[in-house]
């Protein structure tokens, strides 16, 4: 057990950033460096416990770059855990949506990915599923409820987004948009979401059977997209305690008033607002109606906007770190990372705030991205 000392630079710890060096022994970080410890010199950079990503589907790109190309999942894995640790996510849980759609989002698509997943094991990075369960997808149950018990799902999310995909049927480049992502003509695709539409009276026994295996399996549940009270009721009542991407600052405060974590996407922060003009993340986080922050679509957002938020001048940078870094890992029942005290997984990134850049991530007190700077301090 070699071990590392990170000395001279500014640690996040007790919720503040302060002058302090950070010792890790063997996964762990260490109230003190071991006799054998390597030196990484982080003057002027900062410490900071790695990112916790609960919501990343931008390996969906890595997939399927563009409409009808894919690429096989094992590759797409490698690549998605590169641009997870160029980010400085050392845990991340892949939105891998199960639909009725055919190709991307589909069960043949979720049963390569789950395979692919568990021959690239072990990874250089904390990689989980957040199962992102599509609620008219009937024929995908049964492998959902297995994965969900053989300990393969790490997240359930309940999704629903058949209605609006309805409404969108008129509009030609919508329709078009949704047609190629399935490998459908237009025509092929609008004839299969008038089936599935037909199976709605299904949807609510089947959702319960889902949340009934998660609650077994002791997996935390979300709802996404809950656009009134009554959506959050709704999934509340099914024991979803996390609030994902609420359409109304309505919804937030009914889900903080319970106590649950409501998360809104890094982009939404990055960007200045929801690309879809829904409600604002930065100030509702400002006002404590969002706990959480998720890279969405776009993974070098969650870096990003710990630094945007703490611009604003209305959180300091260790509150907005909580947002991408314990918050998470706290909503996702990690206990033992988020945060950089003895005992705690050696999760870590070093950052240069001139940047802000990231430097070096640790995962598991072992370093998994050293970039020429730190190369260059190792001691």
């Amino acid at each position: 057990m070699a071990g590392w000392h990170i000395t001279g630079g500014a640690v996040l710890r007790g919720g503040a950033i302060t002058p302090g060096d950070l010792a890790l022994a063997g996964s762990d970080v260490a109230a003190a460096p071991p006799p054998t410890a390597r030196r990484l010199d982080a003057t002027g950079w900062f410490v900071l416990p790695g990112l916790v990503d609960i919501h990343g589907d931008a390996h969906e790109r890595a997939l399927q770059p563009r409409p009808g190309i894919g690429f096989p999942p094992a590759l797409a894995l490698r690549d998605s855990a590169a641009q997870l640790l160029a980010a400085g996510i050392t845990t991340a849980f892949l939105g891998v949506t199960l639909s009725w759609e055919p190709g991307l989002r589909s069960l043949a698509m979720w049963r390569q990915l789950m395979a692919a997943l568990e021959a690239a094991r072990p990874l250089p990075l904390d990689l989980r599923i957040h199962l992102r369960f599509e609620a008219d997808n009937l024929e995908a149950m049964e492998d959902a409820l297995a994965d969900i018990a053989a300990g393969r799902v790490h997240l359930l999310g309940f999704n629903d987004h058949t209605p609006s995909i309805l409404k969108k049927l008129g509009h030609a480049k919508e329709l078009a948009k949704y047609a190629g992502r399935a490998g459908l003509s237009p025509e092929e695709f609008r004839a299969l979401i008038e089936i599935v539409a037909a199976r709605r009276p299904d949807v609510p026994a089947a959702r319960a059977r889902l949340a009934a295996a998660a609650a077994a399996a002791g997996i935390p549940m979300l709802s996404h997209d809950d656009a009134t009270l009554a959506d959050r009721a709704l999934y509340r009542a099914l024991g979803a305690r996390l609030c994902e991407f609420p359409m109304s600052e309505e919804v937030a405060a009914d889900a903080r008033a319970q106590g649950e974590a409501v998360v809104m996407g890094a982009p939404n922060v990055v960007r200045g607002g929801s690309h879809l003009g829904w409600a604002s993340a930065a100030p509702l986080a400002e006002r404590g109606l969002v706990t959480v922050l998720a890279s969405d679509y776009h993974w070098p957002a969650l870096f990003e906007a710990p630094f945007a938020m703490s611009q604003r001048g209305r959180m300091s940078l260790a509150e907005a770190w909580a947002l991408v870094s314990a918050n998470p890992a706290a909503a996702a029942g990690l206990t033992d990372r988020g945060a950089l005290h003895p005992g705690m997984r050696g999760d870590l990134v070093v950052v240069d705030p001139a940047g802000p850049r990231l430097v070096a991530c640790f995962v598991a007190g072992e370093p998994a991205l050293l970039t020429g700077p730190a190369a260059s301090r190792l001691g």
